[in-house]
């Protein structure tokens, strides 16, 4: 789950990490008053989930409460669009109000949950900000990582490593020392997959504040953080998403036109794989799980077909807790009582799977059925490219 810049503030400086002063407003009117409290001058900053908003206008520098006004009036309201958001971009209803700040360094902080390294990695560089995304695939050298073992935790050895990375002097240094055992700290106790902090600024006065930040909680522990689930912005989220997960559904849209519904997100993955492997684009990541009931494949299905890039349905379950039978159960009720017209292939094999098989020819509607993963997919691709011809 991604939560604001603003919420990821707060939480940061709970733990005390050194944010700038900051109100978060929904009209013109209060981001004038907010500008009149911080004493006149500040930055607006549009609150979406997505980076690059300098550059897309989102983040507005104002030397007068009128000139916060007239900023904000332009910004309530907008769809900006950043590298991040894709070209329909997100519709801007708050903006955060901060004070200005001199900056004298950027500097780049985070911490990650590496699958490789089977645990958090912490990253320290001395160049942050805008250009961090181009430091770290031109010149990676230039970002110290270091991975830290869950058993033995933060240890001083990789506090002092990450805090010469920024190469600062005191006794700005010893600020920079204490800010990675808070924010491993935060990492650990609300469950986060990143922290992040870009740019981590020092000032011309010599103070270190987190400039701007990002937060991401694993939303499989939320059920331990009913303070941080609160935090949620549905308006920020895909609609199909949302829909999914009321049902226990796993969903991700991508950009192609083969629906693909599946159990497991391994099967998930090996599906899209296939699909791209014999010409075809999925156009979503779809994981019923492994338990899913008849109840659960309706929606899915009615999810799948509510997007009107897909061409054609990809159904590929091995039945071991999700029986067959259920599965051909749901999909049979789903397609007669949406009306599907859509081509609907299918491929499943395990529990009940010949039971399943035989519900699904004695329907009597049209499925096309496949006996392994490449012929599902390679059928799938081409049903999906006379459905675009005919439309």
């Amino acid at each position: 789950m991604k939560i604001h810049e603003f919420q990821a503030k707060a939480i940061l400086g709970v733990y005390g990490v050194p944010v700038p002063k900051g109100e978060v407003v929904t009209t013109p009117v209060e981001a004038g008053r907010a500008v009149e409290r911080l004493g006149g001058t500040a930055v607006l900053k549009a609150q979406i989930h997505a980076g690059g908003r300098g550059k897309a206008g989102g983040v507005v520098p104002v030397s007068s409460p009128q000139e916060a006004e007239a900023a904000a009036k332009r910004l309530i309201g907008s769809r900006l669009v950043t590298h991040q958001t894709g070209p329909e971009g997100r519709v801007v209803k708050r903006i955060l109000v901060e004070e200005q700040v001199t900056v004298g360094r950027e500097l780049y902080a985070g911490i990650v949950l590496d699958r490789r390294a089977a645990g958090p990695v912490i990253m320290a560089s001395g160049t942050g900000g805008v250009e961090i995304e181009e430091i770290a695939a031109n010149y990676p050298e230039r970002i110290v990582r270091v991975a830290v073992d869950p058993a033995t935790q933060l240890q001083p050895f990789h506090i002092r490593r990450l805090a010469l990375a920024f190469a600062l002097q005191q006794p700005v240094k010893n600020l920079a020392a204490k800010l990675f055992p808070a924010m491993y700290r935060l990492f650990q106790e609300k469950d986060c997959s990143l922290v992040e902090i870009n740019p981590l600024v020092v000032t011309a006065e010599g103070r270190l504040l987190a400039l701007d930040a990002k937060l991401n909680i694993d939303d499989n522990a939320l059920f331990r953080h009913s303070d941080l689930a609160e935090l949620r912005d549905l308006d920020e989220e895909l609609p199909l998403e949302v829909e999914a997960s009321r049902f226990g559904l796993n969903y991700i849209k991508l950009d192609g036109t083969v629906g693909c519904m599946v159990n497991g997100a391994g099967l998930a993955m090996a599906t899209m794989d296939l699909v791209k492997l014999v010409g075809g684009e999925p156009a979503n990541f779809l994981d019923v799980g492994g338990g899913a009931s008849a109840e659960q494949i309706q929606h899915a299905f009615r999810i799948l077909i509510s997007d009107q890039s897909v061409n054609v349905v990809l159904i590929n379950i091995f039945g071991g807790i999700l029986r067959c039978d259920r599965l051909a159960e749901g999909v049979i009720h789903a397609v007669r009582s949406l009306q599907v017209t859509l081509p609907i292939v299918v491929r499943m094999e395990g529990t009940n799977v010949d039971q399943g098989k035989r519900m699904l020819v004695e329907s009597g509607l049209k499925f096309i059925t496949a006996d392994g993963m490449q012929e599902a997919a390679e059928k799938a691709v081409k049903a999906a490219r006379q459905q675009k011809a005919e439309s």
